[in-house]
């Protein structure tokens, strides 16, 4: 499901005033990164380190400004990147656990973090799950780190983005119905660079109605 090892990165997302990459590029996961460069500071969210990162991150206007634990499993290397960057690594003012895990210094955020809107996708603990999401509402972006993807497990059909399969049956409508970005990052899988809003919006819309056929398949690969 996840690479180690020597990584093979590989960039995704570019866009002006964003890139991402997946350090794994074959991995089942697809765990993709990102930087973000708002109001003239650079965002590293959810970050898997590898060879070269450092690289895509100084082709954007302004210095590392922090990096961002968007999800309470995606420790990932935000703290290798952090300490790398000398800068702190974010998590939000709500969500449990994470932080004590990081090996660097964290602070806190609540609505905003630098430039960016935060929204809360999900607090739950049945089944365990804190989630915020980022978005960059002038520059057009949005990014979901984990209750919509683009890997394969997350998609079935003509699906350009997925509502994640534990979130199929009560996809996460109130946080992310009616927005309008323009492209969405994902912390699996390459982003929609285009048309997002519509992307998101039938994504919410079709989860329940392809939830069958996504299980279905998920089973299929699972058997080999």
């Amino acid at each position: 499901m996840k690479g180690s090892g020597a990584a093979d990165l590989a960039a995704v997302d570019e866009f002006d005033g964003g890139v991402g990459w997946i350090a794994y590029p074959d991995e089942t996961m697809e765990r993709a990164s990102h930087a973000l460069s708002v109001d003239g500071e650079v965002w590293v969210l959810d970050p898997v380190d590898a060879d070269g990162v450092d690289d895509l991150i100084a082709g954007l206007d302004g210095d590392v400004a922090g990096v961002a634990v968007c999800l309470d499993r995606h420790r990932r290397d935000a703290a290798a990147v952090a300490t790398r960057h000398d800068v702190p690594v974010y998590v939000p003012d709500w969500m449990t656990g994470v932080a004590a895990k990081l090996d660097a210094p964290v602070e806190r955020f609540g609505r905003t973090l630098g430039g960016l809107r935060a929204i809360t996708v999900r607090d739950s603990s049945i089944p365990p799950w804190q989630e915020v999401a980022l978005s960059d509402e002038d520059g057009g972006t949005l990014y979901v780190p984990e209750a919509v993807g683009t890997s394969a497990y997350m998609r079935t059909g003509a699906e350009r983005l997925g509502v994640h399969p534990m979130l199929r049956l009560t996809p996460p409508r109130r946080a992310l119905s009616g927005l309008d970005p323009e492209r969405v990052l994902c912390g699996h899988g390459p982003g929609v660079l285009e048309d997002g809003a519509d992307a998101l919006s039938e994504a919410l819309d079709v989860a329940r109605s392809n939830a069958p056929g996504l299980y279905a398949k998920s089973l299929r690969t699972f058997l080999g």
